[in-house]
C-alpha cells in the first residue's frame, strides 16, 4: 500500500492516473456523441435509445458513478500535479521559462473546470429536468420518455443553445491540447508517429466539436423538429 501511494503520489503517477481517468472520460464523450447523433434519425431511434438506456438501470448508474469519480480525479490530479511542478522548479528558472507552456497548463486546468460547470448544467437540463420541467415529462406513443421532444424543444431556445455551443468550443480547445498528451503520457507516442499523433488528436477533437454543435444547431435552424402537430 505504502508503495502504491508512493507511485501514484508522484509526479509520473499522477500524471498517469490524470491520462487513464482522461482517456476513459474521451472514450464517454465518442460514445455519448455516437448515441445523441441518433436524433438525426427520428424521433423512434432516439426514444428507443433512450428506453435502452433507461431499462438498465444498474449499468446506467454505474456508468454515471464511474463518470463522475474519473471527472473528479482527472481535475484533482490536474490541479495536483500543477502543484507539484511549481513546488519542484527553482524560482529563478520558473521565471525563465517560456511562457507558452504555462499558459497551456493553465488553460487545460481552467476548461476542465468550465467543462464540470457545463455538465452540472447539462445533468439539470436533461437528466433531471430541473432547468425545464415543462418539456422533461413528456412520453411518446408507446409509453417511453419523449427524448426526440425535449432535447428539440430544449434546443429551440436560443439560451440553451448559445451555452451548449461556447461549451463544446471549450471542450474542444481542451482536447486540442490534450489528447496527444495523453497518448505522449501512457508512452504510446513513439518521437517519429508524434507529428500523427497530433494531427489525429487535433482532427479528432474538432469532429467531436463539430458533431455535438450539429444538433443545437440543426434544431435552432428548423432542421431537425417536431412534427407539426406533434
Amino acid at each position: 500500500m505504502t508503495s502504491w501511494a508512493r507511485t501514484f503520489g508522484s509526479s509520473i503517477g499522477t500524471k498517469s492516473l490524470m491520462a487513464l481517468s482522461g482517456l476513459a472520460l474521451l472514450l464517454f464523450v465518442i460514445a455519448h456523441l455516437l448515441g445523441n447523433l441518433q436524433i438525426y434519425l427520428g424521433p423512434e431511434a432516439i426514444n428507443a435509445y433512450g428506453h435502452l438506456l433507461k431499462s438498465l438501470p444498474e449499468l446506467l448508474w454505474t456508468m454515471r458513478i464511474g463518470l463522475a469519480a474519473m471527472f473528479l480525479l482527472h481535475i484533482s490530479t490536474a490541479i495536483r500535479l500543477t502543484a507539484l511542478n511549481r513546488s519542484a522548479r527553482p524560482v529563478a528558472y520558473r521565471k525563465s521559462e517560456p511562457q507558452i507552456a504555462g499558459v497551456a497548463a493553465r488553460s487545460l486546468i481552467a476548461t476542465g473546470l468550465l467543462i464540470l460547470a457545463f455538465v452540472l448544467f447539462h445533468l439539470a437540463h436533461f437528466t433531471l429536468g430541473t432547468v425545464d420541467p415543462s418539456s422533461f415529462h413528456h412520453v411518446d406513443e408507446m409509453g417511453r420518455h419523449d427524448v426526440f421532444r425535449m432535447v428539440v424543444t430544449g434546443f429551440s431556445n436560443p439560451l440553451y443553445t448559445g451555452i451548449y455551443v461556447v461549451a463544446m468550443i471549450v471542450l474542444g480547445f481542451h482536447l486540442w491540447h490534450a489528447i496527444a498528451s495523453l497518448f505522449q503520457t501512457l508512452g504510446l507516442s513513439h518521437p517519429r508517429f508524434r507529428p500523427l499523433i497530433e494531427k489525429v488528436g487535433k482532427t479528432l477533437a474538432v469532429l467531436l466539436v463539430l458533431g455535438n454543435i450539429s444538433i443545437p444547431l440543426s434544431i435552432l435552424a428548423g432542421i431537425v423538429r417536431l412534427k407539426t402537430g406533434g
